[in-house]
């Protein structure tokens, strides 16, 4: 773990009554350097609101499913931490049925629906792959929104 997401939480936790939370995970978002550096920016700006893994990437490392209140730090690919958000609520639905309003959320691409299709689509074939797990137009999507709140925004 970078040095900076322990600084950060620490930061964090000054600001707070009680300051006595654990080190919450820390993780960057996509699967590349230059997507995750753009992400990781769009939520320091306030823009990138909501994120989409599958539940079957959730289910496959048998990792916990996001709940409303849970704090993450966000880090760019190399690691060093850029903000802390928290999760705010999560719906899980079917790919064929996520929304315009959670494509807008997201803060990618052009925001519209259709780039997200086409993004994400791309984006879960790579996640699941050696999962077990085959890409469908029904598998389903966990929908996390949250919000930025540290530092805090202007």
């Amino acid at each position: 773990m970078h040095p900076s997401v322990t600084a950060m939480w620490r930061e964090y936790c000054a600001l707070r009554e009680p300051s006595t939370d654990a080190l919450p995970s820390s993780w960057h978002f996509c699967d590349n350097e230059q997507d995750a550096n753009e992400c990781a920016r769009l939520v320091r700006e306030g823009r990138k609101r909501a994120t989409s893994p599958s539940l079957w990437y959730f289910e496959s490392r048998d990792e916990p499913l996001p709940r409303a209140g849970d704090l993450h730090v966000v880090t760019n690919w190399a690691g060093e931490a850029q903000c802390v958000i928290r999760t705010t609520h999560v719906v899980i639905v079917p790919f064929d049925q996520v929304s315009e309003e959670h494509a807008r959320a997201e803060g990618e691409g052009d925001g519209t629906l259709a780039w997200w299709r086409d993004v994400h689509w791309s984006y879960y074939h790579r996640e699941l792959d050696g999962s077990g797990f085959e890409p469908r137009r029904d598998m389903p999507i966990v929908c996390e929104y949250f919000e930025r709140v540290y530092p805090p925004l202007a």
